[in-house]
């Protein structure tokens, strides 16, 4: 897919680092481009209007305006609405009704794994790709429908027993700041054993989200370095 025919993304988020972290996991993905990053609710309608985007990752926490009331003000801007995947530690049932009740139907909770967000890519990739494909004018079978209307759980992997999405997603931004790191390393960034570390390290490269290989340049064996792929 050409960078042209990718789903235009904005990041919404107050924290500049952890845009950037899930900028990065949005880049990764094929069908996506990221065009533009935002930190506050009014800056976050401001880009919104200007470039129309695809997507929205959008956070709730944010000065100046709340994501949810940012989220109702550029839905009454009217014209080309963005999917939107709400990115949010609120937990609370308002908070997940009003993003119900406002379209919103995907809702990943902070923290999560580059996993979790990738299967919410898919889904808006598959759906949104599909829409677009189809002019106006097309009329869509029953079945066809249901699968457009259908989200939730469809296709989205579970971690392997013992494995907590939390403690995946330190592991991960352990990598980001550390990139071709060995095991002890990671686990001593993120406050776990190096048995728990090789685990989630190895959890990572064989879902493709890291990447391994051997340094020859330490005497006796050769460590083993992990970095996220890229």
């Amino acid at each position: 897919m050409t960078v042209s025919a990718r789903l235009r993304t904005v990041i919404v988020d107050d924290d500049v680092e952890v845009a950037a972290l899930h900028a990065r996991f949005v880049e990764a993905h094929p069908a996506f481009a990221v065009v533009g990053s935002a930190h506050s609710g009014p800056e976050a309608l401001r880009l919104i209007e200007e470039v129309r985007p695809d997507l929205v990752l959008l956070d709730f926490d944010l000065p100046g305006l709340s994501g949810l009331d940012a989220l109702r003000d550029f839905r009454a801007l009217g014209g080309h609405q963005p999917e939107v995947i709400a990115v949010t530690a609120a937990r609370d049932v308002d908070s997940v009704r009003r993003a119900r009740s406002a379209g919103i139907q995907h809702y990943l909770v902070k923290p999560f794994t580059a996993v979790n967000l990738r299967a919410r890519l898919d889904d808006v990739a598959r759906d949104r790709l599909a829409l677009l494909g189809s002019s106006a004018n097309d009329e869509l079978a029953q079945r066809d429908i249901d699968a457009l209307m259908r989200t939730g759980a469809r296709g989205r992997p579970q971690l392997p027993k013992g494995l907590s999405a939390e403690t995946l997603a330190t592991v991960e931004k352990a990598l980001v700041g550390a990139p071709d790191s060995t095991a002890a390393e990671v686990a001593e960034l993120s406050g776990l054993s190096r048995v728990s570390a090789r685990r989630y390290l190895e959890y990572l490269v064989a879902v493709d989200r890291a990447r391994k290989s051997l340094d020859y340049a330490t005497a006796g064996r050769p460590s083993t370095r992990f970095s996220l792929s890229r």
